[in-house]
């Protein structure tokens, strides 16, 4: 049995990593990307990424988690790009944001059916408060709304929701680390794009070299790395702090459009930053460390973690 993360301010700060640099995505999509292309995107952020992570951990999924891998590589991954960068295209990027923000809300929610673990009114206030300061921070991107854009976004953060509490409820086999399930999920969540972006979207672009630049970043930094210390995090915290990380992601992309795209910030906005930094710090506070779940040779919990009251026997 693995011991308990003692280090809980570390692993918050590094988890907290991932969705910074997620919070990049949009400028990179917008300022280097072809146009219209969100499956093709999908599979270049995922596939490449999940192939060096895979070559890296040397391990592949073994009996049930063969299906579970694939499962919340549709989720966290083979579902979410695409619908991610549909929504990128066809919203403003601050709309996306504010329709990603009620992702904590969700998770919290789901916690409570899948994880046993009861919404406090601390949780739900703090989630509101989050999702309003993101509004606010995103209050001057106007124009029409695009039906098709706003169910994409709600689908994405649906998706990654609900792969987020399924890989805390999950866990990971004995003997294999984050590493390997990053590298499960992103391979799984690639293939299922590749055929989907073919068919649909036809041959790969022309790249240039501007464009070849913001796909390594993205499968590389954005993905490979990003996605590891997510995993990771959702290893060592509950399901409920690793998601009120969230909005750093629209609080750095309006950080990178003041400093990289010539944007400006209202005093408005910066309060709406205050306010969702500050949901996302209460976020972490006053949440007892879990204890991870041991596991028996063939993968089963044989031990649950303090604080979890599971409904059924685990799949």
């Amino acid at each position: 049995m693995r011991k308990p993360t003692t280090n809980r301010p570390a692993t918050i700060l590094l988890t907290a990593l991932a969705p910074v640099s997620w919070g990049t995505t949009y400028a990179v999509t917008t300022e280097s990307l072809p146009a219209d292309r969100p499956l093709f995107t999908g599979l270049m952020r995922a596939l490449p990424a999940g192939l060096v992570l895979l070559g890296l951990a040397r391990v592949l999924p073994r009996g049930a988690w063969w299906g579970k891998a694939a499962v919340l590589g549709a989720l966290n991954i083979g579902a979410f790009f695409p619908l991610l960068f549909l929504s990128a295209y066809r919203l403003p990027g601050g709309m996306a944001a504010v329709v990603g923000s009620v992702g904590p809300l969700i998770v919290v929610g789901l916690s409570a059916v899948l994880l046993g673990q009861r919404p406090t009114a601390r949780s739900v206030l703090t989630g509101l408060v989050a999702a309003f300061g993101v509004s606010l921070v995103v209050l001057k991107a106007a124009g029409a709304l695009d039906a098709v854009g706003v169910l994409a976004a709600l689908a994405a953060t649906a998706s990654m929701s609900v792969g987020t509490v399924l890989t805390k409820r999950w866990g990971r086999p004995e003997g294999v680390g984050p590493l390997a399930l990053t590298a499960w999920q992103l391979t799984a969540g690639g293939l299922l794009i590749a055929p989907l972006a073919l068919l649909v979207e036809g041959a790969p672009p022309a790249l240039d070299g501007r464009a070849i630049g913001g796909y390594l970043y993205l499968a590389l930094a954005n993905t490979a790395v990003a996605y590891w210390l997510w995993f990771r995090g959702i290893g060592r915290l509950t399901a409920t702090q690793v998601t009120f990380l969230g909005p750093l992601s629209p609080l750095t992309a309006a950080v990178v459009g003041w400093a990289a795209l010539g944007q400006t910030l209202t005093p408005v906005q910066l309060t709406g930053m205050a306010l969702a930094f500050g949901a996302t710090v209460a976020g972490q506070l006053g949440v007892r460390p879990p204890v991870r779940p041991s596991f028996g040779s063939a993968g089963q919990v044989v031990s649950v973690p303090s604080g979890l009251t599971p409904a059924a026997p685990r799949p």
